[in-house]
């Protein structure tokens, strides 16, 4: 499990694979200076919940990750989560779709997606 600090103060964990995928949305939205806001829910374990945050150019952001590699990317999913990052209630994790496998062989992952 991974986990994304906002702040320095605002923290939760989010599996490695899911938080890659929402790095690569979070950080291309900010490349763009396109603000948006972040929610998720909480584990019962810290009281339940959701919590929203406003993700802006100036917003510290850390995305510390438990394994050192780095997974394969999906781009059905980018499109997913950058679809509910452009939504008026923002960026939000979604399940992952399942990829198609023409789209799987033509990843380059040393391209940033278009989201």
């Amino acid at each position: 499990m991974g986990k994304f600090i906002y702040e320095g103060n605002v923290k939760t964990e989010i599996e490695d694979r899911a938080l890659t995928h929402l790095q690569l949305v979070i950080t291309a939205k900010l490349r763009r200076s396109e603000p948006f806001p972040f929610s998720w829910r909480e584990d019962a374990s810290v009281g339940g919940g959701r919590t929203t945050v406003w993700v802006q150019p100036g917003s510290s952001l850390v995305f510390k990750y438990f394994g050192s590699r780095q997974p394969s990317i999906n781009r059905a999913w980018i499109e997913a989560l950058a679809f509910t990052a452009n939504a008026p209630s923002g960026l939000h994790l979604v399940p992952e779709p399942q990829e198609s496998h023409a789209a799987a062989e033509h990843v380059d992952e040393s391209v940033t997606p278009q989201v």
